[in-house]
């Protein structure tokens, strides 16, 4: 098939900047470069960092890119703003779906792939646009969605990343057109020898410690601070540390430097056993979390799928996590799963349980190791082509 793929336009592909979407488009982008599947263009916004990119010298995944970031790009956008109100999303995004649609007006396409953006569905409609297919990353296609009946009349087909978004979308949309796909990592690159770059010295602590590692963003809705409260309840146990590693997310910089203001001055009372990395480049998390015994990660919302969860069981790792939307899909059966009411008591007796039954921690260890392999890097992009096959 001959495939355009549109992204929401804030971070560029390939993933030079980051982004676990943007990273799982690679994934399979290089996936199809390998196998010669499909003719893709994918429509990206420009970035410096992309020039040299081994990726674009693919004959088969052609990238087209949108400047948005320029003198030229910052007025227009500002004037695109002044002339439209009320657009589906902000102005930037706005402007960005704009300048691609003036190419892809001119071109034929089998099918036209949506990254996480129903909002684009509704205007391709609008300008007489067929076979658009939404791959929805988050809860953002529901009875409550802004022109959601114009939108599920729109769609081929709807692919989601966990049955939790899949019965989401069901409401709106016959169940029989929503496929669940799995994203994937790198699990290779979570593999649990061990690196000689960094070690516990390195967060202070030692290796007779017993070490809980937190990855993830740090803002409310990943239950950091219920973490770092399970913890106080635990300050008997002298030799229990914690390892956060993660800094704020882009969007909401100055709320979330706030609340990591606020869980340092919760973690003083403990301020030798619970260390804060700040941001660590994803190449480098693998090494941290190698330092721990076990991980946690509370979400407290209903997450979609939860690629932490994932990583943290690549790296052979017992897990103890909540009940929350896509993640019970993960790792029901073999990690402990706790319940969201009353969080701070469970965590902390799922912590305590791991502490003092070493056994349990290598029954579980081993479990995870097995069960990351469900979700790696080419068996994502394997079952994600199968998908668009089945269309």
């Amino acid at each position: 098939m001959k495939i355009a793929i549109l992204t929401c336009g804030i971070l560029p592909i390939p993933a030079v900047q980051g982004g676990a979407v943007e990273n799982l488009i690679d994934f399979y982008l290089e996936y199809n470069n390998q196998k010669k599947i499909h003719d893709i263009t994918i429509f990206s916004p420009w970035d410096a960092n992309v020039k040299s990119h081994s990726a674009l010298s693919s004959d088969v995944n052609h990238y087209i890119y949108i400047k948005t970031t320029s003198f030229k790009a910052r007025i227009a956008r500002r004037l695109y703003s002044y002339l439209h109100h009320n657009e589906y999303y902000n102005h930037f995004i706005e402007y960005y779906f704009e300048k691609i649609y003036s190419i892809i007006k001119y071109k034929e396409y089998d099918c036209i792939l949506l990254e996480n953006c129903p909002g684009y569905t509704y205007k391709l409609s609008q300008r007489g646009f067929n076979n658009l297919i939404l791959h929805l990353h988050n809860d953002l296609l529901n009875s409550t969605t802004r022109f959601h009946d114009n939108i599920a009349c729109s769609l081929t087909k709807v692919i989601t990343v966990s049955n939790f978004i899949k019965q989401r979308v069901s409401t709106i949309f016959p169940l029989s057109n929503i496929k669940t796909v799995y994203n994937g990592i790198d699990t290779k690159n979570f593999a649990t020898s061990k690196s000689t770059k960094v070690n516990r010295t390195h967060v202070h602590f030692s290796d007779s410690d017993f070490v809980i590692v937190y990855s993830g963003r740090t803002n409310k809705d990943k239950g950091v601070a219920e973490l770092i409260s399970a913890m106080l309840l635990l300050k008997d146990y002298t030799n229990i540390k914690l390892i956060i590693i993660g800094g704020s997310f882009f969007d909401n910089a100055h709320e979330d430097d706030e609340f990591i203001l606020s869980l340092k001055v919760k973690a003083k009372k403990m301020r030798d056993r619970i260390a804060f990395t700040g941001f660590i480049p994803y190449k480098e998390v693998p090494n941290y979390l190698q330092l721990a015994d076990i991980a946690v990660l509370p979400s407290m919302w209903e997450e979609p799928f939860g690629l932490t969860i994932v990583e943290a069981l690549a790296a052979g790792l017992p897990l103890i996590t909540t009940r929350s939307g896509g993640i019970p899909e993960i790792c029901e059966g073999i990690a402990t799963i706790v319940d969201k009411e009353n969080v701070v008591n469970n965590l902390a007796t799922a912590i305590l349980d791991l502490y003092q039954h070493p056994e349990k921690r290598e029954q579980m260890a081993k479990a995870s190791i097995e069960r990351a392999r469900l979700f790696d890097k080419e068996t994502f992009a394997r079952n994600f082509f199968e998908a668009l096959e089945n269309i």
